[in-house]
């Protein structure tokens, strides 16, 4: 019997996994449920409307982020509903990259593995920093936005993982609720001082083709707006990453991925009308706290203000935590698998992926605390989620076309044409990240460079045959050479 947990240099050889291999790599099956899973992909998403998404206005306009937030709602919705397919079909927790393993080859599969991985590491270091604005601009215990806040927040929040992901999730769930019902009252207190007018007072680009007081950065606007529409949504994809540890995946998923898709859309709607109708697209254009200026103005600090102040470290919090679960979750996977280095994927006594957690959570605190840029890691993450948005769409409708006999639990609302809407849009997005930060994009494919040359010099031939994804595309790989026969 191998030892699994031998460096790097010297593993195991292709296919040897035997029952010790995978009893080692185990997580606690049944911890989450449809309610669960619902606040899952809410706390992966809902930091994103405290925040960020208001720097649009900047690019594209009141008018200019709108459309491009219905075309990234839309992108997200067609997707959610083909993973939600994907996910009853493979319910393991490398969903992402096993869909693509067996649809697109072990390329694909770790393309979009990696492509993940990019976007659940970086993401969790931009927030950290947010989150230490927060702390420093909310006064709390004289801390500024500095390394000991990241470091107390990854050291606090990977421990609650640590400790088992059905306290995980029900943590996340509670903390996820206090931020969604803080949205709620603050759309309460903004709606009453809505002005209608306030939406376009951003001064129109004469130079820009198509501009308009609505459109004031012309028909490109719309384009430029879009990684900030994709705010809203961002990270509820992630859902699927926990199908292992589901109850019942197969109807559980696709429930708790639709309804997460709704209540995302409707805070979205309410925080986006709200915040911009109460003091103008031109005040919280640029804003950090935009909730914030929205209900202050010029007339400084309110009860209701400080009240959404603290929420909305709240909401960054249910955001960092649920995705340094996911971010967890996928390495497991591409570790169980071969992909990336067997000893990442070992398991506690508790079933937790204690390397998963710890290693992305030191990357992740060492990225934060050397650059402070959390708007450039973010961009870096949206990189990173549009190119395996596509893959996963591309899965889909390759799937369905070269297998449609296969046993689909679950099947996507309008087929092959959702997911190719998905695919569409999400290169769009894609496209739309070199607009708004080139030096983002190409520190992402840098990235990604490094990461492929690994797997052609070294990982794919070290892959895990044994490995549920693996697993699943040699069982494709076998019925077609049957076929062929």
């Amino acid at each position: 019997m191998a030892d699994d947990t031998a460096p790097v240099s010297a593993p195991p050889s292709p296919g040897d996994a035997d029952a010790e291999y995978l009893q080692r790599r185990t997580l606690r099956r049944g911890s989450a449920g449809w309610l669960l899973l619902t606040g899952l992909g809410v706390a992966y998403v809902v930091s994103g409307d405290y925040s960020g998404w208001n720097v649009g206005l900047d690019k594209g306009g009141f008018g200019g982020l709108a459309i491009a937030t219905v075309l990234m709602g839309a992108m997200y919705a067609c997707l959610v509903f083909s993973l939600a397919e994907l996910s009853t079909i493979l319910p393991t927790a490398g969903t992402g990259y096993g869909f693509a393993r067996r649809a697109l080859g072990p390329w694909g599969g770790f393309l979009t593995g990696t492509a993940i991985l990019i976007e659940y590491i970086l993401a969790p270091a931009a927030i950290v920093i947010f989150i230490g604005d927060y702390v420093e601009s909310l006064g709390l215990f004289g801390l500024t936005s500095s390394w000991p806040v990241y470091l107390g927040c990854f050291v606090i929040f990977i421990g609650v993982h640590l400790w088992g992901v059905g306290e995980a999730l029900r943590f996340s769930l509670v903390v996820t609720a206090i931020a969604v019902a803080a949205l709620l009252i603050f759309a309460f207190g903004a709606l009453s001082d809505f002005d209608a007018g306030a939406l376009d007072n951003i001064p129109a680009d004469p130079q820009a083709f198509g501009s308009s007081s609505w459109l004031p950065f012309g028909v490109l606007g719309i384009w430029a707006a879009f990684p900030f529409g994709m705010w809203f949504f961002l990270g509820v994809e992630g859902v699927p990453l926990a199908a292992e540890e589901a109850k019942d995946p197969v109807r559980s998923m696709p429930r708790a991925l639709a309804i997460s898709m709704g209540i995302l859309a409707l805070l979205a709607l309410i925080t986006f009308f709200a915040a911009t109708g109460a003091q103008g697209a031109d005040a919280v254009k640029s804003a950090g706290n935009p909730l914030v200026v929205a209900l202050e103005g010029d007339g400084g600090p309110t009860a209701l203000s400080r009240f959404v102040n603290y929420a909305g470290l709240a909401g960054l919090v249910a955001s960092f935590f649920s995705l340094i679960y996911a971010g967890s979750r996928q390495l497991f996977a591409l570790s169980r698998a071969g992909y990336l280095p067997r000893f990442l994927s070992l398991t506690s006594k508790r079933k937790a992926p204690y390397l998963g957690l710890v290693i992305p959570g030191a990357i992740g605190f060492a990225l934060a605390a050397a650059t402070g840029n959390g708007a450039r890691m973010l961009n870096i993450a949206v990189f990173g989620a549009t190119i395996s948005y596509a893959l996963m769409a591309l899965s889909h409708i390759v799937l369905r076309r070269r297998e449609p006999g296969l046993e689909r639990p679950y099947r996507t609302p309008g087929g092959v044409l959702t997911s190719s809407v998905a695919f569409v849009l999400a290169l769009s997005a894609l496209v739309a990240t070199f607009l708004v930060d080139q030096d983002a994009a190409f520190i992402a494919l840098g990235v990604y460079a490094v990461a492929l040359a690994y797997f052609a010099f070294y990982s794919r031939r070290h892959l895990v045959a044994s490995a549920p994804e693996e697993e699943f595309a040699a069982l494709a790989e076998a019925e077609a050479e049957l076929t062929r026969d």
